[in-house]
């Protein structure tokens, strides 16, 4: 590669690859995979799998990307979101198997040095359907009137990249990633302003949401209100201060659509 890099094919579900992989490299950004699969107990498997690689190479840094457990502020008892019946008991499904310590915990055991990234959402306008807006003016998603943490998928390797600059600074510590926090209603006025047409937020209750009946919709809708019920915390999670002290060039979100806009899919 032109820039000095080396394209290494690895597979999360086959630990000699990654070691491969990981060979010579100073550090490892580590990501499992539930929307591939929807299996916690995989997804397990698969940070075993990145932490014992990572160990093996010799990785001297290592960042895990995750989320929040939500069953630390929602636990079983609790009665406000249905438990996917037979899974992992959480209530989102996605964000507990990638957030607990059933995921990153194999890095503590193999004594990795580590940060833990809390993400943001992605790209969803671009790539994901449930965020996708209408032609006609809407798009869907969880409630409008919380803000949101968002970040640009580039955007999150460049924060990587002032983790791994920032030397041993955060290495043990939990930080989290997000461009703005934004609300529904927010999102939909820049919406309008770079399409150049009405653009209005659907608003999605959490029960509607779950009842959808698509893989996942449950998970989905359980996510959607644990955002909202705990946005303070949820956006407190997420320093924008450090954000931009580690990657001075963070997208807003008006900027992102700038450069995106036009890849949006209407529908």
């Amino acid at each position: 590669m032109a820039l000095g890099a080396d394209v290494v094919a690895a597979d999360v579900d086959d630990v000699g690859s990654l070691e491969r992989g990981f060979s010579g490299a100073h550090g490892a950004y580590c990501v499992t995979f539930s929307s591939e699969h929807c299996s916690p107990d995989r997804e397990k498997a698969q940070a075993s799998n990145l932490a014992h690689a990572a160990a093996a190479a010799g990785v001297r840094h290592a960042i895990w990307s995750t989320f929040e457990d939500t069953r630390k502020y929602v636990p079983l008892s609790d009665p406000r979101m249905p438990h996917p019946a037979g899974r992992l008991q959480g209530a989102a499904l996605r964000r507990d198997g990638r957030g607990g310590p059933r995921v990153h915990g194999p890095g503590r055991a193999h004594d990795l040095p580590a940060d833990i990234v809390l993400l943001g959402e992605l790209d969803l306008l671009r790539h994901g359907a449930e965020a996708r807006p209408r032609r006609g003016a809407r798009f869907h998603a969880a409630d409008g009137r919380q803000e949101t943490p968002g970040i640009a998928t580039e955007d999150i390797g460049r924060f990587a990249h002032g983790l791994f600059k920032a030397g041993g600074e955060f290495v043990g510590s939990t930080v989290g990633v997000a461009g703005e926090h934004l609300t529904g209603a927010q999102m939909a006025a820049s919406l309008a302003r770079a399409l150049g047409q009405t653009v209005r937020y659907n608003a999605v209750p959490p029960d509607v949401y779950r009842g959808f009946g698509f893989p996942g919709a449950d998970d989905l809708g359980n996510m959607f209100q644990f955002k909202a019920e705990f946005e303070s915390l949820y956006c407190g999670h997420r320093d924008l201060a450090l954000v931009h002290r580690l990657n001075p060039a963070v997208q807003t979100f008006d900027r992102w659509l700038t450069a995106n806009a036009r890849r949006i899919p209407l529908e």
